[in-house]
């Protein structure tokens, strides 16, 4: 009897024991959560290529409606490169193409006719989906195309001078060297596309390359100088010689014109 007594108060105290150092235990105990997300405030890299204008040095590319631009010259003045059959074709028709192809995709949603070509480049994600890729295509191909005609001139060609020669040779070593990582960039593009010098987010020159019609804003580089590698550009004179086109293109570039485009994005660094 005396046993079975001592048994169950040891079983007594051995519960309550356990009960209060649960007890202690649970108020010592930390709980952790998930913190709430913090917002990062979004860096403003690419503030710089944002918000300048891209087809032209003071002003952006309009699509109420988007309007072929007139050639700044004669279909023959570039025969130092270009013949003037190809160019004709490509301006007239190539060109014309990319222009009629977006103000039609863009009659399906006319809202979109308040902003300009690079503003929607820009932002494709807010394109409607059925038009999206028209508008990646062709407004890339009429951006494109409005700084190439003024990139050349029949009077280009030759070294380049003020702050642009300047900045090549800091960022290339020379403008040999510049020249030829320019052509490989060119000649290394498969298939249809561009070869650009660009402004990056930190404000550097930089040698890039961009598939079909897309233009270098998609990846926030802004274009200061770009040549056009599809073969309707060179392909009546060359056939499958790029790399002669690519060299004999250095005759007819605008260098003056390069500058100020080179100046308004470098002010803004």
């Amino acid at each position: 009897m005396t046993v079975k007594i001592w048994r169950q108060k040891f079983v007594f105290f051995l519960t309550g024991f356990c009960l209060i150092f649960l007890l202690f235990a649970c108020q010592g105990e930390t709980i952790t959560q998930s913190p709430s997300p913090i917002a990062t405030p979004a860096t403003d890299e690419t503030a710089t290529t944002q918000v300048l204008p891209v087809a032209y040095p003071d002003r952006e590319l309009s699509a109420s409606p988007a309007q072929l631009p007139k050639l700044p010259y004669a279909y023959n003045a570039l025969e130092k490169a270009i013949d003037a059959q190809t160019m004709e074709l490509h301006h007239d028709k190539h060109h014309a193409a990319y222009v009629n192809n977006l103000n039609e995709a863009l009659q399906k949603h006319p809202e979109l006719k308040n902003r300009s070509v690079e503003a929607m480049l820009r932002d494709l994600d807010s394109i409607p989906e059925d038009i999206r890729a028209t508008v990646r295509n062709n407004g890339g191909g009429h951006l494109n195309h409005t700084i190439f005609w003024q990139i050349m001139s029949p009077n280009g060609g030759g070294e380049p001078t003020g702050q642009i020669a300047q900045q090549i040779n800091q960022t290339f070593g020379s403008f040999d060297n510049f020249k030829k990582q320019f052509n490989e960039a060119g000649g290394d593009r498969f298939g249809s596309g561009w070869v650009w010098l660009v402004r990056n987010a930190q404000n550097q020159l930089q040698i890039v390359n961009t598939p079909n019609q897309d233009s270098p804003i998609l990846d926030g580089l802004y274009p200061i100088m770009g040549n056009d590698v599809w073969e309707h550009a060179y392909y009546l004179r060359y056939q499958n010689r790029r790399a002669e086109y690519l060299d004999n293109w250095w005759n007819v570039v605008n260098w003056s014109e390069i500058n100020r485009r080179a100046q308004v994005v470098s002010q803004q660094g």
